[in-house]
Order: C-alpha cells, then sequence, then structure tokens
C-alpha cells in the first residue's frame, strides 16, 4: 500500500492506494493516484517539500510525484512572523 501524507495543524491528511491494483487498471487505485498527484502538485506550488520514504532506507527529496513510492511525506513551508 502506498500513500501521500501532508503535514498540517490538524495533524496528517493522507490519501493510499494500491500500486498493485493500479497496474492491473483498477479504476478506484486511478482515481486515489490522481488525487494523489493532484495534492502533490497544489503543495509543491505553495513551496512544500517532499520527502520519498522507502522502508530500510534514508527519505530522499523528491521533486516529481512517484506513484510507485511507499510513502511521499510532503513538509509544507513554515509561515513565521
Amino acid at each position: 500500500m502506498s500513500v501521500l501524507r501532508v503535514l498540517s495543524w490538524r495533524g496528517d491528511d493522507h490519501v493510499t492506494w494500491d500500486a498493485q491494483l493500479l497496474e492491473a487498471g483498477d479504476l478506484e487505485a486511478a482515481a486515489a493516484v490522481h488525487e494523489a498527484e493532484h495534492i502533490f502538485t497544489i503543495q509543491r506550488a505553495k513551496g512544500a517539500t517532499a520527502f520519498k520514504v522507502e522502508t530500510g532506507q534514508a527519505p530522499v527529496r523528491i521533486e516529481q510525484f512517484d506513484q510507485t513510492a511507499e510513502q511521499i511525506l510532503m513538509i509544507p513551508r513554515v509561515a513565521g512572523g
């Protein structure tokens, strides 16, 4: 199962999808990936930083959505004052 997590003041929002079902042409998995990619694009436009997180590996900063990632963590830009 893959997940896109967006940290926020509410905790974290997330979208999940099954990469195997996506490869098999499952419409629900495709819709979830489309939603996750849309959220990724919006968050990046707002200045969020994205990291690909895989079990047993150090997180890697990414610039493009990766539908095969185990987990993508979006960290919003910090607003100071």
